[in-house]
């Protein structure tokens, strides 16, 4: 087995099959409350729809997450005053505050898990990470490797 077999193997066994609860957290976050108020904060008013293609959910899910979100105060859904069928959802004072909440407390957790690994070690993980979803970005399953031009590209695009 050469070292980017046991990488994946490591990488499998450590990152993605025995998440921490963190993990858990912020992958439940992924699909729920948390990135759709993040959304709502960062792009205005959405269509259910629009929420559902940044969520990458189905929009059943998106209609119980909105129920949820509505009922908790967090978001309102109103109709579009030029298309009566349009639905337009949008974050409330208190969703704003939910999601700042959120933020900070995800923020204050990988703060200190980068303190423990000190400055140099996470220096260098930041930047493997940056180097390595370059590369995700440009590599699909079962399709061609990217050549050098492309992946040249894609790292140059990474640098703006």
């Amino acid at each position: 087995m050469g070292f980017e077999q046991e990488a994946v193997s490591k990488l499998y066994a450590k990152a993605w099959c025995h998440r921490s609860s963190m993990q858990r957290d912020m992958t439940r976050g992924a699909h729920g409350e948390s990135l759709a108020l993040r959304q709502l904060c960062d792009h205005g008013a959405l269509t259910p729809s629009q929420l559902a293609e940044f969520l990458r959910v189905s929009s059943g899910r998106v209609s119980t997450l909105l129920s949820s979100l509505e009922k908790k105060g967090y978001v309102t859904r109103t109709g579009d005053p030029d298309d009566r069928r349009v639905v337009r959802v949008a974050i409330t004072d208190e969703g704003r505050a939910k999601a700042e909440r959120d933020m900070d407390a995800m923020r204050d957790a990988v703060c200190w898990i980068f303190s423990q690994m000190g400055e140099r070690r996470t220096r260098e993980f930041v930047d493997l990470t940056c180097e390595f979803m370059t590369y995700m970005s440009i590599c699909r399953p079962g399709e061609p490797r990217p050549t050098p031009e492309e992946i040249r590209k894609a790292f140059d695009e990474a640098d703006d």
